[in-house]
């Protein structure tokens, strides 16, 4: 059955128009950022394919390759950038949200709040670093390096070019352990403090390291002494 085969009401674009963004489907919405089906399969064919492939999941639609996406069926290279990049508008979207009251960063529970959605099912590991005033504002956040499954290089003379450039106090450390246990092994801790030892070399503190897992996390600030102040 073609798409336009379909009543008004079940159309994607006339349903959203008569029922409102809140009725459709994740699929139905997939559906209107396509635009058209393709060989055989109509538009909403090819979208339930897509969510099949990522077990029905937007957050694991957000972390598949786009490698991986541009080859489903009907989807090629533009409609793989373009849904990758609504998904990114709406983990944005989320994460202002999250953040519209402007609050100091005094915990490593709020840092995992923060940084969950940017790690949560990806199948690397990612490297970021959150930069604070000496009131504990969050001034920048940006990825320093990504790494494979179980490990990730971090490179601490870009972190300290930047801190420098944006005249911060504090660094948090954030990585993803996308094993699924948060817990830091050896290589983890000689880089935490390799970091903190280069930092307190120009005047700079590491305020926490902490790794992010599925629905967990480890803060060497909560573990270890003379991190958090």
């Amino acid at each position: 059955m073609k798409i336009k085969d379909l009543c008004p009401e079940e159309r994607p674009r006339e349903k959203m128009r008569l029922r409102g963004v809140k009725a459709l489907s994740n699929a139905e919405l997939l559906a209107i950022l396509l635009g058209s089906g393709t060989g055989g399969l109509n538009v909403m064919e090819v979208a339930q394919e897509i969510m099949s492939c990522a077990g029905g999941r937007l957050a694991l639609l957000r972390a598949m390759p786009l490698e991986r996406l541009m080859a489903q069926r009907g989807v090629g290279e533009v409609r793989a950038i373009t849904v990758t990049a609504a998904l990114e508008l709406g983990r944005r979207a989320f994460e202002e949200l999250a953040y519209v009251d402007k609050k100091p960063i005094t915990s490593p529970e709020i840092v995992y709040q923060l940084m969950l959605p940017q790690l949560k099912n990806l199948d690397h590991e990612e490297c970021w670093v959150l930069f604070l005033n000496k009131s504990l504002f969050l001034l920048g956040k940006e990825m320093v390096c990504s790494g494979s499954l179980d490990a990730t290089p971090i490179d601490t003379g870009r972190i300290l070019r930047r801190a420098i450039e944006i005249q911060c106090s504090e660094v948090i450390l954030v990585h993803n352990h996308p094993s699924g246990s948060p817990r830091p092994g050896a290589h983890d801790i000689r880089q935490t403090d390799r970091l903190r030892a280069a930092l307190q070399a120009v005047s700079l503190h590491l305020a926490d390291h902490i790794i992010v897992a599925e629905d967990s996390f480890f803060s060497f600030a909560e573990e270890r002494t003379g991190y958090w102040r």
